[in-house]
């Protein structure tokens, strides 16, 4: 029995595989949406905490035509937020601070790499 001021909230995510099983598209819709159809999603990362195992369980999914170029941003952004949201759960500036450090060195660094990968073409 839930309380009576809690109400239910369902988030759905639908992955299109190929013969391959490999993600060809994925899509997601929430209870709580306002979007009348379900978003597509080129990437998604879901990380649930299992507190009898004391671990996370991940889940990441990239459709194929994800160009490795976005996925970095992607990535960039998820460090971002993942800091954002630490710094609001905990409110520690500083090891929020240090996440938000690495996200930027990661996509300097990826930028910088690139750069010099074409160069070399």
């Amino acid at each position: 029995n839930m309380h009576p001021l809690m109400t239910d909230s369902n988030i759905n995510i639908k992955v299109h595989l190929d013969a391959k099983k490999i993600p060809q598209k994925n899509t997601w819709s929430a209870s709580e949406s306002t979007a009348a159809n379900p978003q597509e999603a080129k990437a998604m990362v879901l990380a649930l905490w299992d507190a009898i195992d004391k671990s996370a369980l991940r889940i990441y999914l990239w459709t194929r035509d994800m160009m490795i170029d976005v996925m970095a941003d992607f990535y960039f952004q998820v460090f971002t937020t993942m800091a954002d949201t630490f710094q609001r759960a905990t409110k520690n500036n500083s090891l929020s601070d240090d996440i938000k450090v690495f996200a930027r060195d990661f996509h300097k660094k990826f930028v910088e790499m690139e750069r010099e990968k074409n160069k070399a073409v």
